[in-house]
């Protein structure tokens, strides 16, 4: 492309920019609903003088957060009440007010950090999905999809297999280690004087079966006890989980914050062509990789805490960004909306066969895999 056209691109981009407070995804491979004119102009930005700094405010995103605010809130509150043991919310409130009562062991101890941890998996990822699928500008990518859950699986067998790790609490670190391995592998191979979407979710996904065909054979040749607990960890619980796990988890979501107030503004401009970014002045290749790490970072570590979960990093970005109708996935959307599927699907999966309970992952592949194959069959029917 010549110097001329891409200019003239930019300069298209940039107008777009100012009309409408944020720039639009031409040609993106993941489909964007245009925004209506009430949400256009219920963008407000603020220019700081002397500088290049621009705050934007999506009056649309504003609401819809508070909404899944609300909304998350009331499930929360609703799967600390309900179980095999009722329990009204004034005895909630007054157990986690006081730490005392006859149902600090079943809220208190179980089902709180239980309930915790569910919005923190949620919400990493569902951030992590935002991230892998402005990077791949496909709404069908996942973390799931570049390996990081198969990684995961596949490091916790070999440690299990070879007995290095023997002890349960190091597995979530064995776990996010695999994650992060086979991350990278799949970053290393794809790369070809560049970063190009196609051929990074294309490897992934050969990473991905290669990787499960190790967890097969373990699961085929191992003692039926070890086979057992691999399984359970493959489908992706909340069951018998909390604090130990919620704690590692919140940390490394802390640590990101610098990172996603960063992420909030470069996926603005990777929505567009690779040529009109880079004209705009953005290092596409190293966005590219700063997003990428911060995404699987934090698919990693939520792996680590409660297994693969799967659809949850697929689903809550576009679902998020059909609830705001942004050009771009909202990031912080993205993460309520996530925390908010998680812990709606774990209450379902602990009350709807009482007293037997299904692994939360496979209710969200239950779940997901018919959105898949709706969102496959409208991204077909629109070409």
């Amino acid at each position: 492309m010549s110097r001329r056209v891409a200019d003239s691109r930019a300069a298209g981009a940039m107008g777009r920019v100012g009309a409408e407070g944020t720039p639009s995804a031409p040609g993106s491979a993941s489909e964007s609903s245009t925004p209506t004119p009430g949400a256009l102009a219920s963008g407000i930005t603020v220019l700081r003088p002397g500088r290049r700094v621009s705050l934007l405010l999506h009056r649309r995103s504003a609401v819809a957060a508070v909404t899944l605010l609300l909304l998350l809130a009331t499930v929360m509150l609703a799967s600390a009440c309900l179980g095999q043991t009722y329990v009204s919310p004034a005895e909630v409130w007054h157990t986690l007010r006081t730490g005392s009562g006859p149902y600090d062991l079943v809220v208190g101890e179980l089902r709180v950090p239980r309930i915790v941890l569910g919005a923190l998996v949620g919400a990493a990822l569902g951030l992590a999905g935002a991230l892998v699928q402005t990077v791949t500008r496909n709404a069908l990518a996942s973390p799931d999809v570049i390996g990081v859950g198969h990684g995961a699986a596949a490091a916790t067998v070999l440690a299990l297999a070879t007995g290095a790790v023997r002890s349960p609490g190091a597995m979530p670190a064995v776990s996010v280690a695999g994650g992060l391995a086979a991350a990278a592998l799949v970053y290393l191979l794809a790369w070809r004087r560049g970063m190009q979407p196609s051929r990074f979710v294309l490897t992934g996904v050969g990473i991905g079966v290669a990787l499960s065909a190790i967890v097969q054979l373990y699961l085929t040749d191992s003692e039926l006890e070890a086979a057992e607990q691999v399984k359970l960890w493959l489908t992706g619980s909340l069951n018998g989980r909390g604090r130990e796990q919620a704690g590692p988890l919140a940390v490394v979501l802390l640590l990101c914050l610098p990172a996603l107030v960063w992420a909030g503004r470069a996926v603005r401009p990777l929505g567009l062509d690779p040529d009109t970014a880079a004209a705009l002045g953005v290092r596409v290749d190293r966005a590219r990789l700063g997003l990428t790490v911060v995404g699987v970072v934090l698919a990693a570590t939520a792996t680590g805490a409660a297994g693969p979960i799967g659809f949850v990093a697929l689903t809550a970005p576009q679902l998020a960004r059909r609830i705001t109708r942004t050009p771009h996935l909202p990031l912080w959307c993205s993460a309520l909306t996530g925390a908010f599927v998680l812990v709606a699907a774990d209450l379902a999966a602990r009350t709807l066969l009482p007293p037997l309970e299904i692994p939360v992952g496979a209710l969200t592949s239950l779940v997901g895999g018919p959105y898949l194959l709706w969102l496959l069959g409208r991204r077909t029917a629109t070409r």
